[in-house]
């Protein structure tokens, strides 16, 4: 705990030293609070003041008379409409030509129109008819002004038409019930009648039911017949197209076979995929060669003029050694004679290190030829003439190879004996390792040419085999070549001048000197065979130079040409089967299984479905259309009739007095005609009211922007801990540098919910809690952000950015989670936005102590989780997170 405290007293007095510095933190501690400021206040009240949106208002009603069965009355409900929008400043009501209100709209200049025909009032005059027509309003809106603004002038067209029915409800009623007057005195006049229809009416009230019930169907039935005749149609031309639809069942089955295939295939390109970018640094290595080919052909006559060089000097001294040898059997001035040979001839020994390694060099190109040659083999169709050329071609190669592996090896052993710790010892294993897998190779080079004289395939696994003998071959040949200049070159030189020196140091005594000379002459005699090999191969080389130049250039054009689109093709190819495929491959599967098994049963259905529309489904449709046309003209009728009569029968047995009926029928017709107009009053009963919208906003974007502020942290302030003097660990550099962010969080928190009530003067019921609450809350975000950024370096950041894109959609902060896709009602409950909005808005419309505890609990287990990731992981991966972030800056653009 003291190193902790420590990091983090360290860390503000770092702070306070720079002023720069704390300007920077101050800054960040404020600036989180401007996010939720100004989104706050841009939305305080979106719906309140709409006096500014344009909408244009066009009438050419003419006006109506109501005349029907004695009821008249004139209306003008255009004119009506009119005169309400003129008093009504919820929108700038524009009044404009039909032309005006078109163009208006189109170009933006009204969100909307509204346009009253000229025959809307006759239209409404119809209600008394026997089929009443619907009169239309018409309503334009432009939606791609702005997104709310449709939203808005659609609630304002809808309190139009509100308005309209409510007024004519109200003309027509008081007409109505005017003529209801009239009807009472004529009631009295027919009660005879009414006495003998009496029964007859109760009797047929106590069928309604059920003939309402049948009309209801019969209507349903009728509205689905066009839908009914629509799909019989597409079962009649479904039925002409079995024979392709059978056809298409044995394609499928035949995609369903091939299923395996595909798949391999498409692993096979997206392995492809993850390696374009060595492909795409190869195709730019040929083309570089190719530029660069004559350094090639420079190099090469090089070499091959140094091995010539060396193979004089070799043979020079390979001439002088036989009478260094006779000197010494005639025991003579031996000792002269044999520093002379050294001497005159150091330079054929300085030969020996170059060739040996452009011998081993040699040799890895062999052995990449033969990787090369099975990558020919894998291929399904081979050309027998060429390959077996090439096989016999490498074969030869591989023989010599092995020889002059061998001999390096035997060098290497002469040589290794005149070093006292010998250290060529690792190195005379792998040549000899290196002469085995080349005999290994020739052998299985003979059987697979074997197979192919014989018009067979090669077998995957010699292919396989070979394969991977010539690539270690050619990893153990890489090798070397790496150490050759730093770790053998100087223990070869070293042997040869022990060599020598052992050699001059005998020479007073014959016998010992004598001893040396076998290795010598062995040495010389090995050095001169590695100079025939170099020289064999690097005239070979050059006299194919040429093709290779030749064919080189070609490719690299080629490669160059065709790279943009060999990209494109495997990336939409490995696109497809890393997206679709997964879901493609079991409706594939399903559509196959159901071609199988239920295609021939639905095949002998759909011709029983289409032989019953053919010929009985014209009948049916005539039937049910009389039936629906007499529910709709006569049957509401008659149960209204009906009911009424009924009711004002049983009204009049229940008082005995027809006097009831009368009063009924002359009720104040004013009073009548407001209570059908407005028949129901809406009584409001707010729980936690809040003011206005931006109050009602301010949990969400107050939690957005504390989220916001622990990301502008984590972008900025570094996590590493720089103090040679202490010895930290993991967890004392987590904790400690999280103190310093949990104090930045603080106040962070802090400014911004004083700020939302004291700036911005939003409503919340409980200030003290809201400001708490922000700063748990802030201490929870900040310690989640941290951790991840802590434990993953830069991925942790996409981390942080990845929840709060999905936490924007998924924890209801704007529109409630159930209107929003399964997949975000899914993760709702798993995000700490959830609870943390929830919890700020208990104090913002008041507090249930439930759901405030629950609320707690959750941020709590959230940070509770961020502790145990950041102390389990921290230690553990701080290596692979400091290598990722090095790597990271390599690129120099990323930090």
């Amino acid at each position: 705990m003291k190193k902790m405290f420590h990091i983090y007293v360290t860390d503000w007095r770092n702070i306070f030293k720079m002023p720069i510095a704390l300007f920077l933190i101050v800054g960040l501690m404020i600036l989180p609070s401007f996010y939720a400021w100004f989104n706050l206040k841009a939305a305080w009240d979106p719906y309140g003041d709409t006096s500014g949106i344009a909408i244009a208002v066009t009438n050419e009603d003419e006006g109506a008379v109501i005349d029907h069965q004695g009821v008249k009355k004139e209306i003008k409900v255009g004119e009506e409409v009119v005169k309400s929008l003129k008093d009504n400043p919820v929108f700038d009501w524009t009044f404009v030509s039909t032309e005006e209100a078109e163009r208006g709209v189109n170009h933006g200049d009204y969100y909307a129109s509204i346009f009253i025909p000229n025959d809307f009032s006759a239209q409404l005059a119809t209600i008394l008819e026997e089929n009443p027509e619907h009169p239309e309003i018409q309503y334009s809106v432009n939606e791609k002004i702005n997104a709310i603004a449709p939203k808005i002038t659609a609630k304002g067209a809808t309190s139009i038409i509100e308005e309209v029915n409510k007024n004519f409800v109200k003309t027509v009623s008081e007409a109505l019930f005017t003529e209801f007057n009239k009807i009472g005195l004529e009631l009295e006049k027919e009660l005879p009648t009414i006495r003998h229809m009496e029964q007859r009416v109760f009797e047929l009230e106590k069928r309604l039911p059920a003939i309402e019930e049948a009309g209801k169907k019969a209507l349903a039935f009728e509205q689905k017949l066009p839908e009914i005749r629509d799909k019989g149609e597409k079962i009649v031309e479904l039925e002409k197209k079995i024979p392709e639809i059978m056809q298409a069942g044995d394609y499928i089955l035949k995609l369903e076979e091939s299923l395996p295939k595909i798949e391999e295939v498409g692993n096979e390109i997206i392995v492809i995929q993850q390696k374009l970018p060595d492909i795409q640094k190869a195709v730019d290595r040929i083309v570089e060669i190719d530029q660069n080919f004559y350094k090639v052909e420079e190099a090469l006559n090089k070499a091959i003029e140094n091995a010539e060089k060396a193979d004089v000097i070799i043979r020079e001294a390979q001439e002088a050694l036989p009478k260094v040898e006779k000197i010494a059997k005639d025991g003579g001035a031996f000792a002269a004679s044999l520093n002379d040979f050294l001497q005159q001839n150091d330079g054929a020994f300085a030969a020996i290190a170059p060739v040996i390694k452009q011998n081993i060099s040699l040799l890895q190109q062999t052995a990449d030829a033969v990787t090369q040659l099975t990558d020919i083999l894998k291929q399904e169709k081979i050309n027998p003439e060429p390959t077996l050329d090439a096989l016999a071609f490498l074969q030869e190669r591989l023989a010599s190879g092995a020889t002059i592996a061998g001999r390096i090896a035997d060098l290497f052993t002469k040589l290794n004996a005149y070093l006292p710790t010998q250290p060529l010892d690792h190195v005379i294993q792998r040549l000899n390792d290196v002469q085995t897998n080349f005999e290994q190779q020739t052998e299985a080079m003979k059987s697979i040419q074997t197979v192919i004289e014989r018009g067979e395939q090669p077998a995957k696994t010699a292919i396989n085999n070979l394969n991977s003998l010539s690539k270690n071959a050619s990893r153990t040949l890489g090798d070397i070549l790496e150490r050759y200049d730093t770790e053998i070159v100087p223990s070869i030189q070293e042997a040869l001048a022990n060599l020598k020196s052992s050699a001059q140091n005998a020479a007073d005594v014959l016998e010992m000197a004598q001893t040396r000379l076998p290795d010598i002459e062995a040495i010389l005699d090995d050095a001169a065979k590695g100079v025939d090999y170099s020289q064999e191969e690097l005239a070979r080389l050059k006299n194919e130079l040429p093709a290779i130049r030749t064919n080189l250039h070609e490719a690299a054009e080629t490669i160059q040409g065709k790279m943009d689109q060999l990209t494109e093709a495997v990336n939409q190819a490995a696109a497809f089967m890393k997206q679709d495929w997964p879901q493609l491959e079991p409706k594939i599967r399903e559509a196959a299984e159901f071609v199988r098994t239920d295609l021939p049963k639905a095949e002998e259905e759909i011709h029983q479905l289409a032989d019953f529309i053919q010929q009985k489904l014209p009948e049916i449709e005539e039937s049910v259309h009389r039936l629906a046309d007499l529910v709709r003209t006569d049957l509401p009728e008659l149960e209204d009739s009906v009911r009424k009569a009924a009711d004002k029968i049983r009204q009049f047995e229940q008082s005995q007095d027809l006097d009831d009926i009368i009063a009924l029928l002359k009720n104040d017709i004013q009073n009548e005609s407001d209570f059908l107009a407005n028949p129901v009053h809406l009584k409001e009963n707010k729980k936690f009211p809040i003011p206005n919208y931006g109050s009602a906003m301010s949990p969400f974007y107050t939690t957005l922007s504390l989220w916001v502020g622990a990301l502008l942290l984590v972008s900025l302030l570094r996590f590493d801990v720089e103090n040679p003097e202490e010895a930290y660990k993991s967890h004392h550099i987590y904790f400690g540098r999280l103190f310093t962010f949990w104090t930045i969080g603080f106040f962070q928190a802090l400014i911004v919910t004083i700020g939302d009530m004291v700036i911005l003067g939003a409503y919340v019921a409980d200030p003290f809690f809201f400001v708490l609450f922000g700063i748990l809350i802030s201490l929870v975000f900040m310690t989640i952000v941290y951790t991840f950024v802590s434990v993953f370096g830069n991925i942790g950041k996409a981390f942080a950015i990845i929840m709060l894109v999905l936490q924007l959609s998924a924890s209801g902060g704007t529109f409630p989670v159930q209107v929003t896709p399964p997949f975000f009602q899914a993760i709702h409950s798993f995000l700490p936005f959830t609870y943390a909005i929830s919890l700020m808005r208990e104090t913002v419309g008041g507090m249930l102590a439930d759901i405030v505890i629950r609320d707690i609990v959750c941020l709590l287990l959230f940070l509770a989780g961020a502790f145990l990731i950041g102390v389990a992981l921290k230690g553990p991966l701080s290596k692979s997170t400091k290598r990722v972030t090095e790597m990271a800056k390599m690129s120099k653009i990323i930090h």
